[in-house]
């Protein structure tokens, strides 16, 4: 899997998080060269996280941070590259407040926290970086404090409610028992239906591609539960516009503009038994054209 796909969805889906916690500064820009941050979050000086259910990340939201998701576990030169862009960004707040004749505090500057699913422990003894088990769970590595650098190791979090929104961002099994966990969320959680909606595009978008890798075809698997929830509360909720949508949107995606022939399946789609129209979008990536207007044909008929 391209990376770019993965940073795309892990943007998006850590955006949504936190975007009601604090201020997220999109595709900021470091001087040192041109490189991109993917996440940089600031939080709001009043906010009250005891009412959001974010557990370990609403904890790691709590102070100014930047946040590098990596869908493989980072190489020695990709993580010196995350630590360049850290001490750019420490720059920049230390020359801004420079002019502004401030002064700054170390709490003022950004923390890193590097997202991998898995990290060796050769890798993890080069950094210099130990677990704080008393105030942090499994799976949390901080290098030595100057850095102001900590990584996640996604797959030894615990499995439990305060590491789920961390364990989407995982691989293999970690991934899929987290999205079925996330499809099991009650209703009125306030992340549940956006969520949905992100993973849900980002297995539209794999499924669409051409000569999917294993890896692909692995996050569309582990994706599913997501996408057949949303398009389960489209139907329970009575939410036509939202479905038609949907389908409409799978339906450019495969073939292109629609012409009169193809947007006249929209509606016969929509009104197909849920099992076979789920079967239907599930296998459109496969189907040419023709297939379609004769399956549908045949089901009519």
């Amino acid at each position: 899997m391209t990376r770019q796909s993965h940073d795309q969805f892990a943007k998006e889906y850590l955006e949504e998080l936190l975007t009601p916690l604090g201020t997220i500064k999109k595709s900021e820009k470091v001087k040192s060269e041109v490189q991109e941050i993917d996440v940089w979050f600031e939080p709001f000086s009043d906010q009250n996280q005891e009412n959001l259910p974010l557990g370990l990340l609403g904890k790691m939201a709590k102070t100014q941070c930047l946040f590098e998701p990596f869908r493989n576990p980072p190489s020695e030169i990709e993580i010196r590259s995350c630590l360049l862009k850290l001490y750019a960004v420490h720059g920049d707040v230390v020359r801004k407040a420079k002019r502004e004749n401030r002064n700054i505090a170390e709490s003022d500057l950004p923390i890193l926290w590097i997202l991998t699913p898995t990290f060796s422990s050769r890798m993890i003894a080069g950094l210099g970086a130990v677990e704080m088990g008393e105030d942090w769970v499994q799976g949390v590595y901080f290098l030595p404090n100057i850095l102001k650098t900590a990584i996640v190791v996604i797959h030894q979090l615990p499995e439990n409610e305060d590491t789920l929104w961390l364990r989407v961002l995982g691989k293999g099994g970690t991934q899929k028992r987290a999205v079925e966990e996330l499809t099991e969320l009650p209703e009125n959680n306030p992340f549940r239906e956006n969520l949905l909606e992100i993973l849900a595009d980002w297995r539209k978008n794999l499924e669409l591609r051409d000569n999917l890798s294993r890896e692909e075809e692995e996050v569309i698997m582990n994706l599913s539960p997501a996408y057949l929830q949303q398009i389960e509360d489209w139907k329970q909720e009575g939410k036509q516009e939202g479905q038609l949508s949907l389908i409409t949107s799978l339906l450019e995606g495969r073939f292109g503009s629609l012409d009169a022939e193809l947007s006249g399946l929209v509606e016969k789609i929509a009104n197909i038994p849920i099992a076979e129209r789920t079967q239907l979008l599930l296998s459109l990536g496969n189907l040419s054209r023709e297939e379609l207007l004769q399956r549908l044909g045949n089901e009519e008929g």
